[in-house]
């Protein structure tokens, strides 16, 4: 399950609204909103375009999406 307190934190940081980055990771607002509530889960494409857009590290991919700590 991902870490959703620690994704909302990086898209808060990012300057951007919800609506941005969904629309420059290609995706609806409608499902980003859903993966955020937890509806779904995300797609491999859905975690490369928003780990892209949000300029994620590779520890903070891990650590939003699959559970591993960032040391």
């Amino acid at each position: 399950m991902p870490d959703i307190v620690m994704l909302r934190k990086r898209m808060d940081e990012s300057g951007m609204t919800v609506k941005a980055i969904a629309e420059k990771s290609g995706m609806l607002r409608e499902t980003l909103y859903n993966r955020l509530k937890g509806t779904g889960e995300f797609t491999a494409s859905e975690i490369v375009s928003l780990s892209n857009t949000l300029h994620l590290t590779v520890s903070e991919r891990d650590a939003i999406f699959f559970g591993e700590k960032v040391e």
